[in-house]
């Protein structure tokens, strides 16, 4: 099978583990804060143990997704 076969399954598959980590991901907005209201008093929170390693791998398989999308249209 060609590469060119292959990359949709792959772009698939990227797709998949990025959603997966996206939503693995903790998020400290709750519904009220993305209408204006609760506390947004510029509160940082550093990433750290689980929370890091699922940012760096959302990123990483984000990237290549993006990489995957771009080689299928090339292809």
């Amino acid at each position: 099978m060609k590469l060119s076969g292959l990359l949709p399954y792959i772009e698939i598959a990227f797709a998949i583990l990025a959603i997966v980590g996206i939503l693995l991901q903790r998020n400290e907005a709750n519904l009220g804060a993305a209408f204006g209201g609760g506390d947004m008093g510029g509160t940082y929170n550093t990433r750290r143990g689980f929370d890091k390693g699922v940012f760096i791998f959302t990123t990483i398989v984000s990237i290549l997704f993006v990489a995957t999308t771009i080689a299928t249209l090339i292809y």
